[in-house]
Formats: C-alpha cells, sequence, structure tokens
C-alpha cells in the first residue's frame, strides 16, 4: 500500500504473474548474459534465480540442475543454427562451392551471433557423461545433415566419416578463434570454405577410404 496526497490509503495493484513462456525467456536471457559477462564458471541455479529477481525455486523448476540449464543454453544455440543454415541452404545454388559456403558462413555466423559464450558453454558441457552425449548428438545431427547436403558432389555418393568429424572440428575452433578476436570472421569462413572443398575433392577422387 501507499499514500496519496490527501492522506488516503491507496492499495497497489497486484503483480501480474509471468507467463511460464515469458519467464523460460528471460531465464535464458539472463543466462547468456552472465556467461557473457562473468563466464561459464559463475553460471550457477542461484546466481541465475538472483539476477533475474526470482527465488530459486522458479529457476529449480525451468532447469532442474546447472547441468540442465547448460543443456537448455545449447539447444538453443543449436536451434539457431539450424535454422540460420536450412534458410541458407534452401536459398543457395545447386553447386559444391555454393553449398560450402553456406556451412561455413552459417556455422561462423551463429556462434559470432552468440558471441564468446557458446565456446564456454561447450566446453562445460563435457562435465559430465550426460552433457557430453548431448553434445555428440547434436554433432552428429549436424554431420548428418552436412553428409546429405554434400554427398551429391563426392562422386562416389558417399562422404567419409573421419572427414566430417574433421570438418566438424576445424568449425568450431576456427569460430572459437573469430569470437575471440585471433582471426577475422572472414578468414574464419574462407578456411572453413577451403576445408569443407577439400574434404569433398578427396572423397570424389577416392582418396579417402570411406566409412
Amino acid at each position: 500500500m501507499s499514500s496519496s496526497d490527501t492522506g488516503e490509503l491507496v492499495t497497489d495493484p497486484p503483480r501480474r504473474r509471468m507467463a511460464r513462456e515469458d519467464r523460460h525467456r528471460q531465464l535464458l536471457d539472463m543466462a547468456w548474459q552472465l556467461v557473457s559477462n562473468e563466464g561459464t564458471e559463475a553460471l550457477t541455479l542461484g546466481r541465475l534465480a538472483e539476477q533475474s529477481g526470482v527465488t530459486k525455486p522458479v529457476v529449480y523448476d525451468h532447469f532442474g540442475t546447472r547441468g540442465g540449464l547448460l543443456a537448455a543454453l545449447y539447444r538453443e544455440f543449436d536451434a539457431r543454427q539450424t535454422a540460420l543454415m536450412d534458410a541458407a541452404l534452401q536459398a543457395s545454388e545447386p553447386s559444391l562451392a555454393s553449398k560450402a559456403r553456406v556451412i561455413a558462413s552459417s556455422y561462423v555466423e551463429c556462434v559470432l551471433l552468440q558471441g564468446r559464450e557458446i565456446p564456454g558453454v561447450i566446453a562445460a558441457l563435457a562435465s559430465s557423461p550426460e552433457l557430453e552425449r548431448i553434445k555428440r548428438d547434436y554433432q552428429a545431427s549436424f554431420i548428418g545433415k552436412c553428409r546429405t547436403v554434400l554427398a551429391p558432389f563426392a562422386g562416389t555418393g558417399a562422404i567419409a566419416s573421419a572427414g566430417l568429424w574433421a570438418m566438424l572440428g576445424a568449425a568450431e575452433a576456427l569460430s572459437h578463434a573469430a569470437a575471440t578476436g585471433e582471426i577475422t570472421a572472414a578468414q574464419a569462413e574462407g578456411e572453413l570454405f577451403e576445408t569443407i572443398v577439400a574434404m569433398v575433392a578427396r572423397n570424389a577422387s577416392g582418396g579417402v577410404r570411406q566409412a
């Protein structure tokens, strides 16, 4: 309650409870901000509750554990990356150069859009076998998509698994370097593009044993 100018008591309007979906969005946004400002190690459910202005049970209700929160952040990143790449692939020309450029630019661009936060989240996913499996599942999904997109240009119609995993490793390393300013985004995209084209060319020439 508060007092009016006439001295009468005025009842404050009741606070509207935030819808669950809106609260979830608020918590995720604050989690990304915490990682960006203080690093992944500072991201705890208690700290997130404090910064979001809610009680701990609210945060526990949405994520359960710190691992659940990290998994939610990674899923959001993966969904954003998938949507970005799918849209670009659909609009691209049916050539190896075009598809490889889309894969390279989409991967690097999505990491840069998320800033320095996502490398820390990815690293934190290795903290438990369960989280590591989540990361591996999403990596396998990305590799499967790339295999399907690139296979028509491989001659034999198959892409070796070893080459695809090497491509993913290069994508993660180059994107991280671009996010931390060690190289430019253009350099990261260019190097990843060359890596993808060379991988497909090796498969097309039979230079790599097929998995």
